[in-house]
C-alpha cells in the first residue's frame, strides 16, 4: 500500500531536501557537519546528508556541481538556483501516490551537464536495491580491489551486469567492512528494499541519457574518519564526473534552451 511523502528543503543552503518522511519513517540519512552553514560556490563538497541537487557535475569541478553551495530563492511555485551558466528551477508536490519534482534547467543550446538527486538513505545492514536485471553498470577504480579481474590499465571505469558486475555484487547493502563504491547503472528507476518498507525513485525525460547512480560506502569514507552512508542517485547523464563524458554520456540543452525532466518518489510502508 502506497503512503504519503512528506518533503522539507532548505532553499538557503543549497536548495538541499532536509526530510523525506513517510508513515513515521525518515529515508534521509544527515549527519552534523556545523561548515555546511557557511559554504560558497567552488568550496569542497561538505557531506551533511540529505538530498542534494549536484550539477553540473557530481565528480570533478566543481566538486558536487555548482547547486549545492548556493542559496536558492523562491519565485512563485518554483524553487530557483542560478549557477555559474545555467539556471536551474523545480516545483516539488506531493501527488497521490507520493512526490514529483519538476525540473527545468536553461542554459544556451549545446551546454552539456550531468545531474543527480543525491539521496543518501537511512537504511539498515538488511536493505538492498532493486533495478532492471542485467543493466550496464560502470564500476569506478575505487572498486578495483574487489572485482573478479584486474583492473585495466588508465581506465576511468569498467562495465559489468546489474547485480553482480564484475562479480562484485551491489545489490546488497550488508554490515560494514571498510569498502566504499560508485556505481552508474544504465536504468531510469529502482526500489529500495528495507525490511518492510519499500522507497521507489524514476526519472522521466525525453531525449536525454538516464542513470541511476549508487554510493555504496560501508565505513570506507572518508580516510582517517569513516562513516556509513548510502546514496541513490537518479541521475541525468551517465557518468559521476562531466570531464570524462564520451558521447551519449551527458546530457545537452537543445535549441529551445532548456531540459526538463521529473523525479518520482513513491513509498510503501509496512507492507509483507
Amino acid at each position: 500500500m502506497t503512503v504519503p511523502l512528506e518533503v522539507v528543503t532548505d532553499l538557503a543552503h543549497g536548495g538541499r531536501w532536509t526530510s523525506l518522511r513517510s508513515a513515521g519513517r525518515e529515508w534521509l540519512w544527515r549527519r552534523e557537519t556545523p561548515g555546511r552553514d557557511t559554504v560558497e560556490p567552488g568550496d569542497p563538497f561538505v557531506d551533511a546528508g540529505g538530498l542534494e541537487e549536484c550539477v553540473p557535475t557530481v565528480r570533478g569541478t566543481p566538486d558536487h556541481g555548482d547547486a549545492w553551495s548556493r542559496a536558492w530563492t523562491r519565485v512563485a511555485d518554483r524553487d530557483v538556483c542560478h549557477g555559474d551558466r545555467f539556471t536551474l528551477s523545480r516545483v516539488i508536490r506531493r501527488t497521490a501516490d507520493g512526490v514529483e519534482a519538476d525540473y527545468v534547467l536553461t542554459a544556451d543550446p549545446g551546454f552539456r551537464f550531468v545531474w543527480a538527486a543525491h539521496a543518501l538513505l537511512d537504511l539498515s545492514e538488511r536493505a538492498t536495491v532493486r533495478t532492471r536485471h542485467a543493466a550496464t553498470t560502470r564500476l569506478y577504480p575505487e572498486a578495483a580491489p574487489l572485482l573478479d579481474r584486474p583492473w585495466p590499465p588508465g581506465a576511468a571505469w569498467v562495465e559489468g551486469d546489474w547485480p553482480a558486475p564484475c562479480g562484485l555484487p551491489l545489490d546488497r547493502l550488508g554490515p560494514d567492512d571498510g569498502t566504499a563504491v560508485g556505481a552508474v547503472v544504465d536504468a531510469s528507476r529502482c526500489c529500495v528494499h528495507d525490511d518492510s518498507d519499500r522507497l521507489s525513485l524514476a526519472l522521466h525525460t525525453d531525449g536525454q541519457p538516464t542513470s541511476i547512480a549508487l554510493w555504496r560506502n560501508l565505513g570506507g569514507f572518508p580516510a582517517g574518519n569513516p562513516y556509513r552512508s548510502t546514496g541513490v542517485e537518479p541521475m541525468l547523464g551517465r557518468v559521476f564526473d562531466l570531464a570524462e563524458a564520451g558521447p551519449g554520456d551527458a546530457a545537452r540543452v537543445p535549441a529551445s534552451g532548456e531540459v526538463r525532466w521529473r523525479l518520482a518518489l513513491t513509498a510503501d510502508c509496512g507492507c509483507s
